[in-house]
């Protein structure tokens, strides 16, 4: 199975049976499989995206957004509730408006999910943590 580093942008190969053994980047050293939702840039965002073996949840949101921000600890229950069946991060869209742009995002908060290199599903709107993660299954 790849799995992109989400700090160095690194393609990682490994056996999905370690999976559960907690690997880390080659290059960085980075846990690849974080109980916690990461921040990423559009590059990493889109290396991932393309060649991840995990599906992939992105929060497009900004600091100025007040739901973004009520959401942000519902997205990092769900993240630790999906640990080792996908991975969640945020694209801040204020910091990186280019990733916003190439995804069309048009409102935020908006989730995408991406499995087998392609998107999958979206949704806009603030949802708690439990909706998330059926959502995301």
């Amino acid at each position: 199975m790849k799995l992109t580093c989400l700090s160095c942008g690194q393609i990682n190969r490994l056996p999905e049976d370690r999976l559960s053994a907690g690997p880390k980047c080659a290059v960085c050293g980075a846990q690849l499989l974080p109980s916690a939702p990461v921040e990423v840039g559009a590059d990493v965002l889109e290396k991932a995206a393309r060649n991840d073996g995990l599906p992939l949840v992105v929060d497009f949101w900004a600091p100025w957004c007040g739901p973004c921000r009520s959401m942000a600890p519902e997205f990092a229950k769900a993240a630790s509730a999906l640990h080792g069946k996908a991975r969640l991060v945020k694209l801040n869209t204020e910091a990186e408006p280019n990733g916003g742009a190439r995804h069309q995002i048009r409102s935020i908060p908006t989730m995408v999910k991406f499995a087998g290199g392609r998107e999958v599903k979206r949704q806009s709107g603030a949802v708690p943590a439990a909706a998330i993660v059926s959502w995301a299954g």
